[in-house]
């Protein structure tokens, strides 16, 4: 499977949700928050007016609602606009 995004798109594969909280204590799947940090797998050929600035293999973070959730075999990813992505970590 290949997906390519297009223009200023990112492919990113969000980073496992907590299970356990710092203290020890295990959190229910309801509980869960929703991970804001992931690592790019694709990026897009950018705008014209506006080139890409993350790469493949950034470590990045965005926006609690940011993107949209996708499944591919198995797994999830987020497709997400470049403007979306608020930090690159490292």
């Amino acid at each position: 499977m290949t997906i390519k995004p297009l223009a200023d798109r990112v492919l990113v594969e969000p980073k496992a949700a907590e299970t356990k909280t710092a203290g020890g204590l295990i959190i229910p799947d309801n509980a869960k928050e929703k991970p804001q940090e992931g690592t790019v797998l694709a990026v897009g050929p950018g705008k014209k007016d506006e080139p890409m600035e993350v790469k493949v293999g950034d470590k990045v973070l965005y926006g609690k609602y940011a993107g949209t959730e996708i499944n591919a075999e198995g797994k999830s990813y987020m497709i997400m606009r470049q403007s979306d992505i608020l930090a690159v970590i490292g």
